[in-house]
């Protein structure tokens, strides 16, 4: 996209400027800085999908130490990973008012340290990960991380509207890591958690990105809501919202109970009404509500591998 090198390019400039001087913080307010960094809200949502992963692979309760590995391991890399996000993505970060408040572009963390402190989060999480679990979970880990940093933000996130599709490898990517860190490879089973997550995220950040398609204009990102019609947008967010529930309904007969598919075909439809919603709004030139989709989708999901994990302890 030609339009990405007015913008971000002007405000790399603003930001390579002198940070205005700093105010003598409190120990918490440091910790709640670099903490913001991590984005813990992704890191919880990645770890939602993560146990149910692991207690699927082990048929009922992972073994605790393999668990709490995983479990900081996964923590640890999602918020490294966010962290070096952060640092990449500055430039953006400051002319965007959803995320100017982020410490970076409020100064309240510098450039190099947020740098050193992503690599020691990613550095120990691959440590951790290579000393406990094994080769495939480890090399998932430092895959998930170098996909969403160097792939995802420095190259699709800039140059194209399917970023938010194919970035969905890396935010699909801890089903994998969990399920490997149990069995030592990668089921049919494991591909299809890996699919539900993966075809889930389109419908979810394409609410997201209607909701704040001004700002993502603003900072010359392609966003699909940005590029596209809200039609086109609307026919996407149908089309992957089915492609979720059905990668959901194949996963039931390989080694499901009647309660998962029950809760795939209630979620699913609850979904799919939300998607449709959307879409039939768009069509008719009505105002959307892209949040609805948005909160809903977090609730789908979450309950989803909820009874995921009550399926493998029966």
């Amino acid at each position: 996209m030609t339009t990405l090198a007015t913008q971000p390019t002007d405000a790399v400039a603003v930001s390579d400027q002198p940070a205005p001087p700093a105010a003598v913080r409190s120990p918490g307010a440091v910790f709640r800085a670099y903490l913001a960094l991590t984005k813990p809200r992704i890191v919880e949502l990645l770890l939602i999908t993560t146990v149910p992963a692991m207690m699927l692979a082990a048929g009922g309760l992972p073994g605790l130490k393999v668990a709490i590995v995983v479990l900081i391991g996964g923590a640890l890399a999602a918020g490294g990973a966010s962290a070096l996000n952060c640092y990449i993505d500055r430039d953006i970060d400051q002319v965007m008012r959803r995320t100017s408040r982020r410490p970076l572009p409020a100064h309240t963390v510098s450039p190099p340290a947020a740098l050193v402190f992503g690599l020691a989060l990613s550095g120990i999480a691959v440590a951790l990960m290579a000393a406990f679990t094994n080769p495939l979970a480890t090399a998932l880990t430092v895959g998930a991380i170098v996909y969403y940093d160097v792939v995802y933000t420095m190259w699709l996130k800039r140059t194209t509207p399917q970023n938010t599709v194919w970035g969905g490898i890396c935010g699909a990517a801890p089903v994998l890591i969990g399920w490997a860190a149990i069995t030592g490879g990668l089921s049919v089973q494991a591909w299809l958690l890996f699919a539900i997550v993966f075809l889930w995220q389109p419908p979810h950040f394409y609410a997201l990105a209607v909701k704040f398609k001004a700002d993502y204009a603003r900072a010359g990102i392609p966003m699909l809501p940005v590029v596209h019609s809200m039609r086109r947008v609307g026919f996407e967010t149908v089309a992957y919202s089915w492609l979720t529930v059905l990668a959901s309904l194949v996963l039931w007969p390989f080694g499901m109970t009647p309660l998962y598919g029950v809760a795939a075909v209630v979620l699913g439809a609850l979904l799919l009404r939300e998607a449709h919603g959307l879409a039939n709004r768009a069509r008719r030139g009505e105002a959307v509500k892209p949040m609805r989709l948005f909160h809903w989708s977090i609730t789908y999901l979450t309950g989803l591998f909820l009874a995921i994990a009550i399926d493998a302890l029966l």
